[in-house]
């Protein structure tokens, strides 16, 4: 049960922010109805998420993995459901996208660079991070300098992201139902 009411102000921001995720997901985002209590950060918090998918350096399929990763090790509920949906809609396999929160035990689901790409992520969410300069060093050879930078600010915002809505006690909305991917035990 959600730690805040889902039920904010009827603001500007939120009935334009309820109107948008209906459209754009089918339903209204419960991180969105959280925020939406204080319009000032849900506005900053909007026009960032905003500017962010626009970035389009780091391959789609990659980013999808480091957000799916990082969720998984902090624990996000809500951050796995909707990212397995978004793994769907990017079309991913849902076979690969259930392996993600045990990667290492299905290390043969994964290409290297994609391996690569999930120890970093998870690297970063260790506290304290435990990124090595090897590691590093790999894929800024692999990726290059300008996706080795999207890929780290990917792996801290879905840091973010997860922290907020485990914090507000977010659960699954259904995303995941709606596209039947299960994660691994």
């Amino acid at each position: 049960m959600a730690r805040i009411s889902l039920d904010p102000p009827r603001s500007l921001a939120v009935r334009l922010v309820k109107a948008y995720s209906k459209r754009q997901y089918g339903k209204v985002l419960e991180p969105a109805l959280a925020i939406g209590h204080n319009t000032r950060a849900l506005m900053a918090y909007l026009r960032f998420e905003q500017k962010v998918g626009k970035w389009k350096t780091l391959d789609p399929g990659l980013k999808i993995l480091a957000e799916m990763v990082v969720s998984a090790r902090i624990g996000c509920e809500w951050c796995m459901d909707f990212g397995y949906w978004t793994s769907q809609e990017q079309g991913m396999s849902p076979e690969k996208a259930s392996k993600v929160p045990a990667w290492r035990e299905h290390r043969d689901a994964f290409s290297e660079l994609e391996l690569l790409v999930l120890d970093y992520a998870e690297s970063m969410t260790a506290t304290p991070p435990t990124v090595t300069d090897e590691l590093s060093a790999r894929l800024q050879k692999e990726l290059g300098e300008p996706a080795l930078v999207e890929l780290t600010m990917m792996a801290a915002i879905e840091n973010l992201r997860s922290r907020v809505n485990s914090a507000f006690g977010l659960t699954g909305q259904g995303f995941s139902d709606q596209c039947e991917i299960r994660p691994v035990s």
